[in-house]
C-alpha cells in the first residue's frame, strides 16, 4: 500500500460548541471513516462547550450534563483541543486548509438580529445575546452594564432565549445562589428594581416558538406571578386549523393548553410578574437620552394560500412606560475569513453541509459546516448531533469517492500555534480551569463560579501540579 493510503486522515474542526463535539466524535467513531483518524478542535477561547456554558440558562443544570459526552470525545486518542486560537486571526484558513484532509467549521451564531426600529440604538435597548452572554459569564461581556432600575422590562421575542432572559430577570437571590451565573450578574439581579417582566410575541399563542417546559417553569418560579389575559388563548379561527393542520407540532397545542391554565390563575402578589403578550410587535422606541417606553402596534394573523399565518399590523397601538428593551427574535453567524458566506441567511453558504463557492456554485473540496453557522439558529443543543454526523456523512461520502484533497503541507500545526499562540490551551488546560471553578463553586453549593477573564483563564491552565494561582 502506498504512503497516502496508509497516513492518518487529519481535520481540523473549528468552533468547539455542541456541532463541534458531535463532528469530532463521528470522525474519532470509526463509523464513518475507517483507518486511523486524527482531529483538532479549535477554539477562539480557552474554555470549550460554546452554547453549552455560555448560551444554556444558568438555572438549568441538567441541559449542561452533556459536556460529559464531549469529555468522553475528548479522550479518544488522536483528539487534540487547541483553546484561545481564533482561526481568521490567529492563523489564518489556508494555513489551516493546507495542513489537514478537510476542515469543517462548526463556530455558531452568536450575534442577534435587530429590529430594525427608531430608537433602537438608544441605552436601554440591548440584545439578548449580550445579556446571555453578561449572566453567563462570556469573556465578552464581562466588562457590560444593564440598568435594572426600570419598574418594567419589555422582552422581544416569542423563543426559548426570550423565556430564559424573563426567567432570569424574575429569579430572587435564593435561586440565583445556587446556580453558575456570573458573579457579577447574581449581584446586578439580586438588586434588580424590575417588579414586571412583559414578553411580547409578533403572532400568536398558537404560533410561539418555546418548548413546553420553557413555558412550563414559568409558572414555577418562587416569587413570580405568571399573567396570561384570557383574550389571548381564545384563538381565532386560523389558529385552530394551524393546530389541526397535517403534521402539526404537538408541542404547540401542549403550549396553548399551559397557557390557557395560566390565564385562569389568580395573581397571588408575588414580587413580580411575568406577563405573556402575542400579536403584538414593537414600533419604535420612546426616550430622549435613553429608552423611556416602546410602543407596540396590534397585528392580526393572515392564512396565505399554504395555510401560513402571518402577522399583519392593525391600525391600533399603545405606549408602554419601560426602561429596558431586550430584542430576542433570533440569532446571526457572523462571517469568517475566507470562507463563503451567505449573507441573506447568515450561514456559512452550503450545501448539505458541503461549503459552496459563491462565484462557481461548486463544493470547495475539502471543506465543511455543521451546526448553527450550517442551518441557522434551530432546534435545541441535541438538534447539533444529526446535524453534525449529516454534514460527516457527505464528508465520509467524498472521501470514498476520492474528492478530498491532500494536504499540501505536512507539518504540524501545534508548531505555529506555539509560534503564534504560545499561550494557547490544551483540554488538560481546560481541566485544570474546570477544576479550580468546581472548587470555588462547592464551598457556597454551586456547580462552579465562572471565571470570565481569559489571562486568568490561561494562567491557571498553565499551572503545574500543586501550584497556588
Amino acid at each position: 500500500m502506498t504512503e497516502e493510503h496508509t497516513r492518518p486522515l487529519k481535520f481540523a474542526v473549528i468552533g468547539a460548541g455542541p456541532a463541534g463535539f458531535y463532528a469530532a466524535a463521528q470522525l474519532l467513531s470509526g463509523k464513518a471513516i475507517e483507518g486511523e483518524v486524527r482531529v483538532d478542535l479549535f477554539d477562539r477561547l480557552p474554555t470549550p462547550y460554546g452554547l453549552v456554558r455560555f448560551g444554556v440558562a444558568p438555572d438549568h443544570p441538567k441541559i449542561k450534563s452533556v459536556i460529559k459526552v464531549y469529555d468522553k470525545v475528548a479522550a479518544k486518542d488522536g483528539f487534540r483541543y487547541f483553546g484561545g486560537v481564533e482561526v481568521g486571526k490567529d492563523v489564518q484558513h489556508d494555513e489551516v486548509a493546507s495542513r489537514y484532509d478537510a476542515v469543517i467549521y462548526t463556530t455558531g451564531a452568536s450575534h442577534d438580529r435587530r429590529l430594525g426600529i427608531p430608537g433602537e440604538d438608544l441605552p436601554g435597548s440591548v440584545a439578548a445575546t449580550d445579556f446571555v452572554a453578561w449572566y453567563n459569564g462570556h469573556p465578552d461581556a464581562k466588562d457590560l452594564t444593564f440598568d435594572l432600575s426600570s419598574k418594567r422590562a419589555v422582552v422581544i421575542g416569542n423563543g426559548n432565549v426570550a423565556v430564559d432572559v424573563a426567567r432570569m430577570l424574575a429569579l430572587t437571590p435564593t435561586e440565583l445562589a445556587v446556580t453558575d451565573t456570573a458573579d457579577h450578574a447574581i449581584d446586578a439581579l439580586s438588586n434588580s428594581e424590575i417588579e414586571e417582566i412583559l414578553v411580547v410575541g409578533r403572532r400568536g399563542l398558537a404560533q410561539a416558538a418555546f418548548t413546553n417546559p420553557e413555558l412550563r417553569e414559568l409558572g414555577e418560579l418562587e416569587d413570580a406571578d405568571i399573567i396570561v389575559s384570557p383574550e389571548d388563548v381564545d384563538l381565532d379561527e386560523g389558529s385552530k386549523n394551524w393546530l389541526n393542520r397535517d403534521g402539526a407540532d404537538a408541542r404547540e397545542q401542549k403550549n396553548v393548553d399551559i397557557a390557557t391554565e395560566y390565564s385562569t390563575r389568580t395573581p397571588t402578589g408575588k414580587k413580580r410578574k411575568i406577563i405573556l403578550r402575542f400579536l403584538a410587535s414593537p414600533v419604535k422606541l420612546i426616550g430622549t437620552d435613553r429608552v423611556e417606553g416602546i410602543e407596540l402596534v396590534k397585528n392580526e394573523l393572515v392564512a396565505d394560500d399554504d395555510g401560513w399565518l402571518s402577522a399583519r399590523p392593525t391600525t391600533e397601538t399603545e405606549t408602554i412606560q419601560t426602561g429596558l428593551v431586550l430584542r430576542s427574535i433570533g440569532y446571526r453567524g457572523r462571517p469568517l475569513p475566507g470562507v463563503p458566506f451567505d449573507e441573506q441567511r447568515a450561514t456559512i453558504n452550503n450545501l448539505d453541509g458541503r461549503v459552496i463557492d459563491l462565484q462557481t456554485g461548486d463544493p470547495i473540496p475539502g471543506l465543511y459546516t455543521a451546526g448553527w453557522i450550517k442551518r441557522g439558529p434551530s432546534g435545541i443543543i441535541g438538534t447539533n448531533k444529526k446535524c453534525a454526523n449529516d454534514t460527516i456523512a457527505e464528508l465520509a461520502a467524498d472521501h470514498q469517492a476520492g474528492k478530498l484533497p491532500t494536504p499540501t503541507d505536512q507539518s504540524d500545526i501545534a508548531d505555529l500555534i506555539a509560534e503564534r499562540v504560545p499561550d494557547h490551551v490544551d483540554y488538560p488546560g481546560w481541566q485544570r480551569i474546570d477544576a479550580h471553578e468546581r472548587a470555588l463553586g462547592e464551598p457556597q453549593g454551586r456547580p462552579r463560579v465562572k471565571l470570565v477573564d481569559t489571562d486568568e483563564m490561561t494562567k491557571i491552565a498553565h499551572q503545574t501540579a500543586g501550584a497556588t494561582s
